[in-house]
């Protein structure tokens, strides 16, 4: 029993209630075909509010463009094969026009049923469009209960910042001690923390039929790019392969953002402390070799991509707000 609820989630059981709701409605209405209620419910039973609240009225709309080319085509030509062709001639375009995709095939077997009963009588409309109002209803309302993702998300901010902060002090590791390398590891795991983390933020956006502004959503944005700016420094490491007094200072300004990583109040000080980095190598004397030349250059790249990182968060909470 236990091996079969944990194969059994919670859209399976909704869709499984819905069916079931559907068609003892149509029975209790004596709708012929009560069944196909049922089936319009398993394809309305959507992972997101937003994507069941659409397909309901994508639906809708298309049941009653099919309906209504159907019924014209019917009372021209006869209830024959050649008829249904020419409907689905006009309808399939006309619907693909409208965006129409997820409508084609219920709603084609809808008009089928006109085809079989030979009639485009108010009651045999009214009989196909209630089909589609109460399978399509009943998903949507369905879809309206969606368990909250929030504290999940919120453990993944908490997570990912450990993960970022983790890269950061790493990298005042590697100045100090001169390696020319990052271990991957510390990559991969955020890269497939942020993915997992940004479609469960997706979904709970996806949740709220009332748009608002989405503060989880800007902040993975803002730690996807942060991440590629990242990725991107690691080539600057194996070019730093000598440890001089600018290195170290380096080294002590990449563990200030790392201990600083959450403070949007704080990343203005670290960008002042970075251009005070900078006038103090303007001051420094000139470099003896070029070992030392080339050192000093791979510096200020590095120092340009940290203050990248700090504003690419603080930008994109500008924007929201």
């Amino acid at each position: 029993m236990q091996r079969i609820r944990k194969h059994i989630g919670m859209r399976t059981i909704k869709t499984v209630i819905g069916a079931i709701a559907a068609v003892l409605i149509s029975q209790l209405l004596n709708l012929d075909y009560a069944a196909n209620s049922g089936i319009i419910v398993i394809l309305s039973v959507q992972s997101t509010k937003k994507k069941s609240k659409d397909l309901a009225i994508m639906r809708i709309g298309s049941t009653i463009l099919a309906l209504t080319i159907g019924a014209l085509v019917f009372s021209l030509m006869g209830f024959s094969a050649l008829a249904f062709g020419v409907y689905l001639l006009v309808f399939i375009p006309i619907a693909v026009q409208l965006k129409f995709h997820d409508g084609i095939v219920p709603c084609s077997v809808l008009v089928s049923h006109l085809l079989s009963t030979q009639s485009v009588a108010l009651p045999a409309l009214a009989n196909e469009m209630m089909q589609m109002f109460i399978g399509a209803g009943i998903g949507f309302l369905l879809n309206l209960y969606m368990p909250s993702l929030e504290k999940k998300i919120e453990q993944d901010i908490l997570e990912i910042d450990e993960m970022i902060r983790a890269i950061l002090i790493e990298m005042a590791n590697c100045l100090r001690t001169k390696a020319t390398t990052i271990d991957e590891v510390f990559y991969t795991r955020l890269e497939d923390k942020l993915k997992e983390s940004y479609n469960r933020v997706k979904i709970e956006s996806e949740n709220r039929l009332i748009a608002k502004n989405n503060y989880h959503l800007h902040y993975m944005e803002s730690r996807i790019i942060q991440f590629e700016i990242l990725y991107h420094m690691r080539r600057c490491f194996k070019r730093l392969y000598a440890s001089y007094k600018q290195t170290l200072m380096v080294a002590d300004l990449t563990d200030l953002i790392a201990d600083k990583l959450n403070g949007l109040e704080t990343s203005e000080e670290v960008c002042q402390q970075i251009n005070e980095y900078r006038a103090t190598f303007r001051l420094l004397p000139l470099p003896l070799t070029r070992e030392e030349f080339e050192n000093r250059a791979t510096l200020y790249e590095y120092i340009n991509d940290l203050e990248h990182f700090l504003k690419a968060k603080s930008s994109i909470i500008e924007n929201m707000i």
